[in-house]
């Protein structure tokens, strides 16, 4: 039976096991609220997760070595497991400690916020800890290579590990712990100055094309909608491509044609966010207020539109973080984003993909790759779960 076709019958029971469990809850509290206005959706949400709970217990306590062999998969999930607990206790700690330590706006700021925040701004405090201080946690360099090469992660000597290099080392023998490492401060930096740079080039043409209006309104938008109609990674890789080329005769660093493209590549969509919040504002009687009293340009903009724009700006600006650091790690799984031998995780998960297939007779060599990729997507995670909390602010929403 192929493997789709177990999906659907796995599919049609949890809906089974939905519609059922939602009957037996009407007749078991006498038709309660909570399970007469259940829609379908939402009972088979419960009986999915339920399942899913079910499953992921069944799989961590399952021996992680079976006849002498190690399990990647177990072994894996149970690091994820750990991980978790880990970050999630250490995210409640540090909320409660800000409760109550700090000054009188960061312990009220502290109190409205949710766990979910508290470990996306742990985890965000980390990554930017760990990319300012690269050099001095890492313990080798990251062009550093050294004699053994293909060392499988764990450090364990018995199962192809070496204590030395706690998650082992690439095809040519680079530590993967001082290239991740490395990796926060290429890749973590250079997207937040792509992102800052989008946001300068974007936010200001949209304030002046709000402010100003006429003409220049109109020629601004329309060459943002002719840039937003070409989808942005195909554009970025078209422009890299080209800028590969370019860079060598023009002595540039690849780096910067990248900053540069994503950059303005993206401050089209804050084109978009600041003109549409700053129409909103121009019309408001204050800004009238001040025009009639013959401020200048700047004031109107500095004073005036940006204080009120700040918070949409602020959420918009994590998305926009995410969407660039992600056009990064693309770029540079495609091989021409950051280049070598600088340490990028993009790079690294292209590099360190081929070990998926050695997974058959040394299955924790395949947990290799999953470490980059792991870093990006606890990064992005972080990000998104403080952008919701702070749209949640910004829109006085209660939950």
């Amino acid at each position: 039976m192929s493997w789709w076709l177990w999906i659907l019958i796995l599919a049609v029971a949890i809906g089974a096991a939905a519609w059922i469990f939602r009957l037996s809850g009407r007749l078991a509290t006498a038709n309660a609220p909570f399970f007469r206005d259940m829609p379908f959706g939402v009972a088979y949400g419960y009986v999915f997760g339920a399942l899913a709970l079910v499953a992921g217990i069944w799989l961590y306590v399952q021996p992680a070595e079976l006849n002498g062999a190690p399990r990647a998969s177990v072994i894996f999930f149970h690091w994820a497991v750990h991980g978790f607990i880990l970050f999630a206790v250490t995210a409640y700690l540090f909320r409660l400690l800000g409760k109550h330590v700090g000054t009188q706006a960061s312990r009220r700021l502290f109190r409205s916020m949710p766990v979910t925040a508290a470990f996306g701004c742990l985890t965000i405090l980390i990554y930017a800890v760990v990319a300012v201080f690269a050099g001095l946690i890492a313990p080798y360099g990251q062009e550093e290579v050294f004699a053994t090469a293909n060392v499988v992660p764990g450090g364990n000597p018995a199962l192809g590990g070496n204590p030395d290099f706690p998650l082992g080392t690439d095809q040519i023998g680079r530590d993967i712990l001082s290239r991740l490492i490395y990796g926060a401060q290429n890749t973590v930096g250079i997207a937040f100055a792509t992102t800052l740079l989008a946001f300068l080039l974007g936010g200001s043409l949209g304030f002046l094309a709000a402010t100003l209006g006429g003409w220049l309104d109109q020629l601004l938008s329309r060459a943002v909608d002719v840039l937003m109609a070409i989808p942005a990674l195909i554009f970025a890789l078209l422009l890299m491509t080209i800028a590969s080329v370019w860079a060598p005769s023009l002595g540039i660093p690849l780096t910067l044609f990248m900053v540069i493209i994503i950059a303005v590549i993206d401050s089209t969509r804050v084109f978009r966010l600041a003109r549409a919040v700053a129409m909103n504002i121009v019309v408001m009687d204050y800004v009238e207020a001040a025009k009639l009293r013959g401020e200048n340009l700047g004031y109107l903009i500095f004073q005036e539109i940006l204080p009120n724009a700040t918070a949409p700006l602020l959420a918009e600006f994590g998305l926009r973080f995410c969407f660039v650091f992600l056009t990064i790690a693309s770029l540079s799984f495609l091989g021409i984003g950051i280049q070598p031998p600088l340490a990028d995780w993009g790079t690294m998960v292209r590099d360190l993909s081929q070990f998926i297939n050695f997974a058959s007779f040394a299955p924790l060599v395949a947990t290799a790759p999953l470490l980059a990729a792991g870093a990006i997507a606890l990064l992005t995670v972080a990000v998104n779960f403080v952008v919701d909390w702070m749209l949640n602010k910004s829109s006085g929403l209660k939950e």
